[in-house]
């Protein structure tokens, strides 16, 4: 069973953090490089943030730069999203990734994240 499901999601006021989770499963984690993405209502999919295999690089969309950190436990075959100093704009679904090949890419469920006060 090939899977990424997300967690950590929920209402926070600005200013706040959350720490999003995605567990891997059924391949082997440790080869790819992870992603997440996400989407406000009416708005396409943006990237946020990335990680190469080994957790030693990492790259961040502009608006998130400063406030946003992506890591990895490739032996706990999971990977994270620090978020900090939220926004309002922040308020989307997030989506974890893992592009295994041109056209094999692996998605979540999503989990949702409202910045509202």
């Amino acid at each position: 069973q090939v899977q990424l499901v997300e967690s950590g999601g929920g209402l926070v006021q600005p200013g706040g953090s959350l720490r999003l989770s995605c567990a891997a499963s059924g391949f082997i984690f440790s080869a790819y490089r992870a992603n997440w993405y996400r989407q406000a209502p009416g708005k396409e999919r943006e990237f946020v943030a990335g990680i190469d295999s080994t957790g030693r690089r990492k790259d961040y969309a502009d608006a998130v730069k400063g406030r946003f950190t992506i890591s990895r436990n490739n032996a706990e075959k999971m990977v994270y999203l620090q978020m900090n100093s939220l926004e309002f704009e922040d308020t989307a679904v997030y989506y974890c990734n893992v592009q295994r090949s041109t056209t094999s890419g692996l998605w979540g469920q999503g989990t949702q994240v409202t910045v509202s006060s």
